[in-house]
């Protein structure tokens, strides 16, 4: 009989996104791969496409589990997806559970508690904790304290950027602390392509003249597009288009019309890839993140790109950044990347060769190869 392995997400989406590279390793070292994610609402996907998730994972032998796994402090909620995942856990009896998100992360780790003494090792990858450097109090009086005392329930936390590794390092008391930058990017795939960039503009109706100012990223609050458009304003020949489907879709387009912004909301692409060549700079105007995949896609495909001056953000890109509230300096930046797009991008396309999947899949292999054998 297999061992078997279990991968938690709060929702679909960040199964799609974040962790198939990881079932993946765990089928190749000879696990059977289950998966718990909340498949009916997916998160920064369509419907089809986590229909499409599921079928994939079906189809490489992988067991789905839809359990909704509530993403804000809803404690009735919290306590149904608890009692879901508990019973999932004592009944597969699984030898490695690995969580991602805050929510459930939380969950997880406690439904895993008692199975840790059966010799089951629980695996925590924090995507960018909710507390950093200029956090909100509440953040820090809220998520810091759960994840401090969580963390003596965790075999290994896996940090996505260098402050995050730090602070946990530090202060958390986890049995191993260890950094791996991310899901790395697939440095072969990311690349400029002629055809997609012709494919991109003609669809979109922007001429080879025009600047063509990318970002992908879900149309919420925190990816913060709407201080991008107020720093166009005045600004000739820019084109922004925005991939990615939210809740602020109206306001945004809104907000262009007020300021006389040429915006594109394209929604939610699987053709990203294609969107990176017909780009010629990239901005991640984002409050918060962990170690943005967007930006590293962008990064490989060699386009100049800027961002906040937050963290890991900045294990990425060292210039131009700027403080993501301050509408002057995200102007300031944008036009400093243009004007230097190709040096930038050249730099980018180097630098990003350190955060490459094949770097960070020889981590995880280490990782879970080595998680059987931890002494608490």
């Amino acid at each position: 009989m297999k061992k078997k392995a279990l991968q938690l997400a709060s929702v679909a989406s960040m199964i799609d996104q974040f962790t198939i590279p990881n079932i993946k390793i765990l089928q190749s070292l000879g696990y059977q791969v289950d998966v718990v994610a909340d498949f009916t609402n997916p998160g920064t996907i369509t419907n089809e496409r986590a229909l499409d998730l599921r079928n994939r994972l079906k189809e490489i032998h992988v067991n789905v589990f839809d359990i909704a796994i509530p993403r804000s402090l809803n404690p009735n909620a919290i306590y149904s997806s608890y009692k879901a995942v508990r019973q999932l856990i004592k009944q597969e009896q699984y030898k490695i559970i690995h969580c991602h998100s805050p929510i459930g992360g939380a969950i997880c780790r406690l439904a895993a508690k008692s199975e840790r003494k059966n010799k089951c090792k629980v695996i925590y990858t924090a995507h960018g904790f909710h507390f950093y450097s200029g956090a909100p109090i509440k953040n820090w009086m809220v998520y810091y304290p759960i994840e401090k005392i969580l963390s003596r329930y965790t075999d290994v936390l896996i940090t996505i950027n260098k402050d995050d590794y730090k602070l946990a390092k530090n202060k958390f008391n986890s049995l191993h602390t260890m950094y791996v930058p991310g899901i790395g990017v697939d440095i072969q795939k990311f690349t400029r392509s002629e055809i997609g960039r012709g494919k991109i503009r003609t669809e979109l109706g922007i001429h080879d003249d025009q600047i063509m100012l990318l970002s992908v990223g879900e149309l919420n609050v925190n990816k913060n597009h709407i201080n991008v458009i107020r720093a166009l304003k005045n600004l000739n020949n820019i084109v922004y288009v925005i991939v990615g489907k939210g809740d602020l879709h109206d306001e945004l387009a809104q907000e262009a019309d007020k300021y006389s912004i040429d915006l594109r909301l394209v929604g939610y692409r699987t053709d990203v890839v294609d969107f990176y060549s017909a780009a010629d700079v990239f901005v991640l105007p984002s409050i918060r993140e962990g170690l943005n995949v967007s930006l590293m896609e962008a990064m490989s495909s060699g386009l100049a790109a800027t961002c906040g001056r937050i963290r890991g953000n900045i294990d990425l890109i060292k210039e131009p950044l700027f403080s993501p509230e301050k509408v002057d300096e995200i102007r300031k930046a944008v036009i400093e990347a243009i004007e230097h797009k190709e040096k930038l991008g050249s730099i980018n396309k180097e630098k990003i060769k350190n955060f490459s999947t094949e770097i960070v899949n020889k981590k995880m292999i280490n990782i879970y190869k080595n998680a059987s054998n931890l002494k608490r």
